[in-house]
């Protein structure tokens, strides 16, 4: 299966670097992205639906003394599922591989929430386990059918039950409020019950006293230069606050503001992307997250909710501009198909934060929530359109940039 998948992925990136920017099709493009997705996220699925991820998966990180190896388990499958989970949703998919992991994934969830079996993650100790526990309710939450609703009853119990231990851990007042908010929504709308003071809580503190303005939060009170609102605060705090509207909890006027604010941004991000699709390297868990820099991006390109000046197919070709420089050499991957601590390629000592290790990489399958949209929509179907970077550096016309208001 591995060597399948890499070979995919180099037909598909070959189709891709030897056709020209006019020439290349967006079925070329879609391509090219599951296999990407594939090639990341494989190797988690796999060992955990398998049994095997403790056994097997490399642990590299600033952390010599290893006192984070025993979360990075959850890191890895948390955040898999949470970028997978879109392309495992979509109905009407053609493409055979989607069973294949949808039942890995499957597989792998019930494997990791059950308390007999050798993989069984860690929920209930520490601080880490609630930033992926919240990435994982955010996976559940993007595909409800496959991630919960076909699990059996048991491993549905000890999903729960996982999800809920977690509120033994107060988070900080920063992003960490959202993990905690993300994690009761998806036990709201996956099983009636929640907290609902702790889910209310982030929500609260970042559209009342966080706004910075322009689309961006602090993270905090106060803010800073990374791309924080894109791997958490913009996509959590829509998702939950979508999740509280539809129960009735969240007037729909504050989650209009909140898809204001999140448009604004994505657009802010879709400018980030240079010529070449390279991006500025900023802020913290740059080496973690990687290409998950575009998570907010990505969300909004899955719901539909580009801000007006952005076409869909520009969206597409600019990302995936990203993708092919991000990933196209294999620095980025150890021998077995394991992601490496780094940017671009591998950048560990230089780099990367004490916290970040093999698990956290993950983060980067977010990039990947356009494959939740058909083969037919507008993102895959239309013809190459160059990004707002492309455009403007080629001397095209290129509507002015103006501030959110509001």
């Amino acid at each position: 299966m591995k060597k399948r998948i890499f070979l995919l992925l180099i037909c598909a990136g070959c189709t891709i670097g030897c056709t020209s920017r006019s020439e290349r099709s967006g079925a070329a493009d879609r391509e090219y992205w599951i296999a990407s997705m594939l090639r990341i996220t494989d190797p988690v699925l796999r060992h955990t639906a398998e049994g095997t991820l403790k056994e097997t998966m490399p642990y590299e990180s600033p952390d010599t003394l290893h006192k984070r190896r025993d979360f990075s388990y959850l890191e890895a499958l948390g955040r898999t599922l949470c970028g997978i989970a879109p392309w495992l949703k979509l109905e009407g998919e053609t493409d055979p591989r989607q069973a294949e992991y949808r039942l890995l994934a499957r597989r792998a969830l019930t494997n990791a929430v059950d308390p007999a079996h050798p993989d069984y993650m860690t929920f209930d100790h520490g601080n880490q386990p609630l930033v992926d526990a919240a990435y994982l309710a955010q996976g559940l939450l993007r595909a409800p059918k496959q991630l919960w609703e076909e699990l059996d009853a048991p491993a549905q119990e000890h999903l729960a039950t996982a999800l809920r231990q977690t509120r033994t851990i107060r988070p900080g007042e920063t992003n960490w409020l959202l993990f905690a908010s993300m994690v009761e929504a998806a036990l709201l709308d996956l099983t009636g019950e929640c907290d609902t003071a702790r889910m209310r809580y982030g929500v609260d503190r970042f559209m009342n006293d966080f706004y910075k303005g322009d689309g961006m939060y602090g993270d905090g009170k106060n803010f800073h230069m990374d791309y924080y609102n894109s791997y958490v605060i913009h996509p959590m705090l829509l998702d939950v606050m979508t999740v509280m509207e539809r129960h009735g909890l969240e007037p729909r006027e504050n989650l209009r503001t909140e898809q204001r604010r999140h448009t604004r941004y994505a657009a802010i991000l879709e400018r980030m992307i240079a010529p070449d699709g390279t991006y500025p390297v900023l802020g913290r868990s740059i080496t973690a997250c990687r290409i998950g820099s575009f998570h907010a991006l990505a969300q909004s390109a899955l719901l539909h909710a580009l801000s007006d000046e952005l076409s869909p197919a520009q969206v597409r070709c600019g990302m995936t501009a990203v993708l092919q420089r991000q990933f196209g050499g294999d620095d980025n991957f150890d021998e077995a198909g394991w992601l490496r601590v780094g940017f671009f390629g591998k950048q560990q000592a230089a780099m990367a934060e004490n916290y970040v290790n093999t698990g956290s990489l993950y983060h980067c399958a977010t990039f990947f929530l356009p494959l939740g949209l058909p083969a037919d929509d507008p993102f895959w179907s239309g013809e190459f359109a160059p990004w707002t970077g492309l455009k403007a550096w080629s001397g095209e016309p290129v509507a002015g940039d103006h501030a959110l208001k509001k």
